[in-house]
């Protein structure tokens, strides 16, 4: 069971990432919603727990003059492995980059709704390798499932706070998918 987690609860993701690491040893797997399924040749290969924030930025919104809106910037997480080492880091591309050098970006293709109204929508992204050979060399989807927070912050967004980010914890499981 993952731990809830708000906006305001930055200051507990070193407590949470020491709680994941004891208690990764078999992360969560869920029923994937058909929306986001891989495709038919395609396997589950690798389950990448990931710990980190979800950055926004306030900005001005297109096309409506004097309205502003808390806009995604992107990920900054690290990615474990079910045992609960940090295996990689997660960043904008968005991009997924073992220790090992390998590294993957994606593109989103299809989107759910999470369980939790509170959490990121769970997604399926097409993959494209990138970096040295190595673990994520072969991974052609990613499945992004089980979220927990990460949601755009409910804090007032208007021209005086122009520029800020904010930083919302979250944490995921990433499916990484390969041809069978």
């Amino acid at each position: 069971m993952r731990p809830f987690r708000t906006a305001s609860a930055v200051f507990a993701l070193p407590v949470l990432s020491g709680l994941l690491a004891a208690c990764a040893g078999t992360p969560s797997t869920v029923a994937v919603p058909d929306a986001i399924k891989g495709a038919a040749d395609e396997k589950v290969v690798l389950v990448v727990p990931a710990t980190g924030a979800q950055i926004y930025e306030c900005r001005a919104k297109a096309n409506q003059t004097g309205a502003f809106e808390w806009a995604f910037v992107a990920p900054d997480a690290d990615l474990f492995d079910t045992n609960g080492m940090k295996i990689g880091k997660h960043y904008a591309g968005p991009a997924w980059e073992s220790n090992d050098g390998s590294k993957i970006t994606g593109a989103v293709k299809a989107r759910a709704d999470a369980p939790a109204a509170n959490a990121i929508p769970w997604l399926l992204l097409t993959a494209t390798a990138s970096g040295a050979k190595g673990g994520f060399s072969d991974i052609t989807a990613v499945q992004r499932v089980n979220t927990v927070g990460g949601v755009a912050p409910t804090a007032a967004c208007a021209q005086a706070n122009a520029g800020m980010q904010a930083r919302v914890p979250y944490t995921a499981d990433y499916y990484l998918l390969a041809k069978r």
